[in-house]
């Protein structure tokens, strides 16, 4: 048992997996795996309670329906002692694919984010911390076009919706992406307040946001352009333009198709900031789809103390392909990064299959990582969609 009373979770498919984590010896040690209604999709922690929220749906994501199926939003409760989980209240089925989940910083509401058709529902959490009814919103309330996060800010007065748009096609124009900004009152209805989107939200594709700890900045990852935006947020004065904007990427003149930013998480200590870059874009080599090119890693980026610049220190591999989730543990000295599937590789005149896997990483006090092991999954063609790291205790 760790002594810091967290917990590393895996979803595969629609098991989640327990992992003891050891953050002195950067191990893992696998435990009992649950079963959850369908394809887990986002799990997120009760700020107070010993309970988890986890949306699944067993639509894949690209998907053209997304509302046939089974979608679902569950709690479980944490066993204080060894961070073991078991359903806590019935299951609560949703009407389309949910993509993301989070909670207010009170524990008072679930925030569901969906993105195809794009939308957000809130849903109250009883005293028991079961999942209570859903709360009508108004109709007219704009959403965005993809949906892909939803989160409280830490003032616990409004929610920002991360929508990612879409890019132009050979058949249709490019959909903008924006951040939509409401207002959260106290029986959970939403009012909106404005819409984030520089250059009208073309050229803008936002994927996912994390809040500074101590200070009134928001890091945000663009998905369709490989970038970090550094914004300033104080209540509703959420800046139209970001302050700060820096490639993600090693190499950004390279045009890879499906080179994807992804998430994007501050350090515990306010000092760095990483986002994931991913790639899993395929070619043919005679009947075989194999890895076309791309980049997979991390990047990492210290935070100005002052400013909040974001400034570009490291890329570190990942040692695997399309890396959708990453955590770091309590100490801020250890990071595990997940990756979806396996991929096909070309190398020494063969092909060879690369596992999915949780990549172990040791962080220094500069911030920079250091690739110590991967723990291979046997994916059985499923995807390992979401990984957490999760504090058994409050």
């Amino acid at each position: 048992m760790n002594n810091n009373k967290s917990m590393l979770y895996s979803g595969l498919g629609s098991s989640l997996t327990r992992y003891e984590l050891d953050s002195k010896s950067f191990s893992l040690k696998k435990c009992e795996v649950i079963e959850t209604a369908s394809n887990v999709q986002y799990v997120w922690r009760h700020p107070k309670l010993p309970y988890i929220y986890i949306v699944c749906s067993s639509r894949q994501p690209r998907d053209t329906n997304m509302t046939e199926g089974i979608h679902a939003l569950s709690a479980f409760h944490i066993n204080p002692s060894n961070g073991a989980l078991s359903p806590h209240g019935r299951t609560q089925l949703l009407t389309h694919r949910p993509l993301h989940v989070s909670l207010d910083p009170n524990g008072r509401f679930i925030f569901v984010a969906y993105n195809h058709p794009s939308a957000l529902t809130v849903h109250q959490v009883l005293d028991d911390g079961t999942i209570g009814h859903e709360i009508s919103q108004d109709q007219n309330l704009d959403f965005g076009i993809f949906a892909h996060q939803a989160l409280v800010t830490p003032d616990n007065n409004y929610v920002i919706l991360v929508t990612r748009g879409n890019d132009e096609t050979s058949s249709k124009v490019e959909d903008p992406g924006a951040l939509k900004l409401y207002r959260l009152c106290q029986n959970g209805k939403l009012s909106f307040v404005k819409s984030v989107a520089p250059n009208n939200g073309f050229g803008f594709g936002p994927r996912h946001l994390d809040f500074h700890p101590n200070k009134p900045k928001l890091y945000l990852s663009l998905e369709r352009q490989n970038k970090l935006n550094v914004f300033n947020i104080n209540n509703d004065q959420l800046t139209l333009i970001p302050d700060f904007t820096r490639n993600s990427l090693i190499n950004p003149s390279v045009k890879t198709p499906r080179q994807l930013g992804g998430t994007v998480h501050v350090h515990p200590n306010g000092k760095f900031v990483y986002m994931a870059n991913r790639s899993d874009f395929t070619i043919l080599h005679g009947s075989d789809k194999i890895f076309g090119g791309g980049e997979n890693n991390i990047a990492v980026f210290s935070i100005d103390d002052i400013s909040g610049k974001a400034d570009l220190i490291q890329h570190v591999n990942t040692e695997n392909f399309h890396t959708r989730t990453f955590a770091f543990d309590p100490t801020g000295e250890m990071m595990v990064a997940a990756s979806i599937l396996p991929m096909n590789v070309y190398y020494d005149e063969k092909i060879i299959s690369v596992p999915p896997a949780l990549s172990v990483f040791k962080v220094f006090p500069d911030g920079k990582l250091e690739f110590v092991r991967n723990y291979e999954i046997d994916g059985q063609g499923k995807s390992q969609f979401w990984m957490g790291i999760i504090k058994v205790t409050v």
